[in-house]
């Protein structure tokens, strides 16, 4: 995603210094080292912001990281927001990546407005796959010492996913429900 955006002057952050430095080879934009408890930004740097599951994650305060993300963003600014949906579906797939923490819209909204943004629009995502990451993650791989979701599948098997999620694109209505949420706010005007 940071390749796509680095023709916009993007800028990335991540913790990790070998993470940064691949991310920063493999996107050609510059990352930044920091936290998102806590950004290496100035106030109001940014006219936009996306953070795909990140909240999620055991290192990540999300009323930290959402005041973080409020100041360094400009009066108006635009957050998008990634995030894994329901909390009941927390399973070994999450241990592996440390996450500690699912979402709802309803929750992400709270958590959105409490941090000072407006204009929040949610939306589930990848809808049509939920089955499967029920039956994968609930049935299949349920034990401690299953492995993440996260590998590399067959061409045929990642082309179809991925057919899924282009097919679910172009509904005319949204899902009621789905394994990712997302949300989109704007940052509230004045001094942060």
């Amino acid at each position: 995603m940071l390749a796509r955006l680095a023709r916009a002057d993007s800028v990335g952050l991540e913790y990790d210094a070998i993470a940064a430095a691949r991310a920063a080879a493999k996107s050609g934009a510059a990352v930044a080292r920091g936290s998102v408890n806590a950004m290496p930004f100035h106030n109001g740097a940014f006219a936009a912001a996306v953070s795909a599951d990140v909240l999620c994650h055991a290192a990540v305060d999300p009323v930290a990281a959402l005041a973080e993300l409020h100041r360094v963003l400009r009066p108006g600014g635009l957050l998008v927001l990634n995030l894994p949906a329901y909390q009941w579906l927390l399973s070994a797939h999450d241990r592996r990546v440390h996450n500690v923490r699912r979402f709802t819209a309803t929750s992400a909204r709270k958590l959105l407005a409490s941090a000072g943004f407006n204009d929040i629009r949610t939306r589930y995502w990848n809808g049509l796959l939920l089955p499967l990451m029920v039956l994968q993650r609930k049935l299949l791989a349920r034990g401690t010492q299953d492995a993440s979701d996260v590998a590399a599948f067959s061409p045929w098997l990642d082309g179809s996913l991925h057919g899924i999620t282009a097919l679910e694109r172009r509904l005319p209505f949204p899902l009621p429900a789905g394994g990712s949420l997302l949300a989109i706010a704007t940052r509230n005007g004045g001094p942060s």
